[in-house]
């Protein structure tokens, strides 16, 4: 039996061109047709944003991070919400940085794991890196920083929910 979960798929900027490319990836990962509510994105002219909520199978959002990466000029994010059994999870990508993932626990923070932690002391200890842009990292700072405007140009957007089949 698997849990279901919940979360969202937000395309922060997509050129038109790529568009219906990003639905057939949905698609493909939700074994039902997605037509995304587009609209532009006034934080980059000549691009377009959507919001899909979706409920599915724990690991869904890994899936549908995976489908959509693999475009160059997509800014997205992908929450998956904790279950009782599960951490969530967020991915987040923009052109510059490449993909962030974190484990997300049930209140919400950023769960970064021990190992992880002494890496970056490590590498700060070692004169590197400092501890805090290390620890930045860690928490996808630079992938907020960039993904900020584009949030923000999102408010109030229509949010349209798909549900995994099987």
């Amino acid at each position: 039996m698997s849990i279901a979960t919940r979360g969202v798929l937000y395309v922060h900027s997509a050129p038109s061109a790529l568009c219906p490319h990003v639905e057939w990836a949905v698609t493909g990962v939700l074994g039902m047709p997605a037509s995304l509510p587009w609209s532009p994105q006034p934080a980059e002219p000549g691009t377009y944003r959507a919001e899909v909520a979706w409920q599915g199978s724990v690991g869904l959002g890994a899936t549908l991070a995976s489908a959509v990466r693999g475009w160059d000029r997509l800014r997205f994010e992908v929450t998956e919400e904790p279950t009782a059994r599960s951490e969530g999870a967020r991915y987040s990508s923009t052109p510059s940085l490449g993909v962030f993932h974190a484990s997300i626990g049930t209140n919400g923070d950023i769960m970064v794991s021990e190992e992880r932690l002494k890496a970056a002391m490590a590498k700060a200890a070692l004169g590197g890196a400092k501890l805090e842009d290390e620890i930045a990292l860690l928490l996808g700072r630079p992938w907020d920083d960039e993904l900020e405007a584009f949030r923000y140009a999102g408010d109030g957007a229509p949010v349209r929910w798909l549900n995994q089949v099987g």
